[in-house]
């Protein structure tokens, strides 16, 4: 592990939560991860709050509304950009209320650029993926939303190191040419691999002095891609990976990168012990052929992905059992 690397606490969780309380929800994940909580997102609320919704509000000189067929770039900012708006001031209220003196990592999480260009329409309909001006456009307007979103919240935690989290679900969509066109009956081409990597290199070195995680719940996430980016973690669900990520992953480690594994299933469902939750993970480190005192070091726990689906109880339960899990992994990586 390189002297550089960023070091993180051993727990934290992914964003989303149920409900439309900001209180409850900041208190909740600020309760669970003493040491790495997170801004905490409610897309139970409605449009504005959903992923998409909320970092298209955070963009500069660029608006969005909602279609039927969902968020679309607009010539003004309206009543979805002004709600979005309101909701992230709630939350951040919120946020601040529970994180008085905190002092450790505070994760924020937003669409990173790749997913969001897929996400938002033209004024044609079709993706903005489809123009490649349009996407270095959004990139450009994210980086600079990012960055007044980022001082905001340090404003509001001033003791916090601020950890940024770009949410890239349809990142390897986007690299096989899988986003499907307005009609649904074709696909978009796919976007060159040094284009994307470039573009999410522009994004994280616009935050260079606070640590990048990426994430995606997708299968076949590209780890080396997202390393050369300069991604400080890769967050993923750990359910979905093959024997043939182990290259990259062992390479993404000896170089420094984090894994942020998610273990905890992200639905209402039972719980394993702790210790079952993480026989994977030493599974993985052992075909690995990675040494057991790096656990520790290398792997945040999480749950598989974001826990807007879960009920309420059971939203707590993973987060106190992700604490419990990362314990266990610390205090027996073998």
């Amino acid at each position: 592990m390189s002297e550089n690397e960023f070091r993180f606490p051993g727990a934290t969780g992914v964003g989303s939560m149920p409900g439309e309380d900001a209180r409850e929800a900041a208190k909740t994940v600020t309760g669970s991860f003493e040491d790495f909580p997170h801004l905490p997102e409610l897309p139970a609320r409605g449009p504005g709050a959903d992923m998409i919704g909320r970092t298209a509000g955070m963009l500069v000189e660029l608006y969005a509304r909602v279609e039927p067929s969902g968020w679309r770039l607009a010539d003004r900012p309206g009543r979805d950009t002004r709600r979005a708006r309101s909701w992230l001031g709630e939350d951040l209220d919120a946020l601040e209320e529970f994180t008085q003196g905190h002092e450790g990592d505070l994760k924020v999480q937003v669409v990173g650029p790749w997913t969001l260009a897929a996400a938002l329409e033209l004024r044609n309909g079709e993706s903005a993926l489809s123009d490649p001006g349009a996407c270095r456009d959004l990139a450009a307007s994210l980086a600079e939303g990012l960055r007044l979103h980022l001082a905001e919240v340090r404003r509001r935690v001033p003791g916090a190191r601020l950890v940024l989290q770009l949410d890239e679900p349809s990142l390897t969509a986007v690299l096989r040419g899988q986003v499907r066109t307005a009609s649904g009956y074709r696909t978009h081409r796919a976007v060159d691999r040094q284009i994307v990597e470039a573009t999410l290199r522009d994004v994280v070195a616009t935050h260079s002095g606070d640590p990048v995680v990426v994430h995606s719940c997708a299968p076949d996430v590209p780890f080396a891609l997202l390393r050369r980016a300069g991604a400080a973690a890769v967050s993923f669900d750990f359910a979905l990976l093959t024997e043939r990520d182990d290259e990259a992953i062992g390479e993404a480690v000896e170089g420094g990168t984090r894994l942020f594994a998610g273990v905890v299933p992200s639905t209402d469902g039972p719980l394993s012990d702790p210790a079952g939750s993480v026989v994977g993970v030493r599974t993985l480190w052992r075909r690995l052929g990675l040494h057991p005192g790096l656990l520790a070091d290398a792997v945040t726990l999480t749950p598989s992905c974001g826990l807007a689906g879960a009920s309420p109880a059971y939203a707590r339960a993973a987060l106190a059992h992700c604490v419990r899990a990362a314990r266990s992994l610390a205090d027996n990586p073998e």
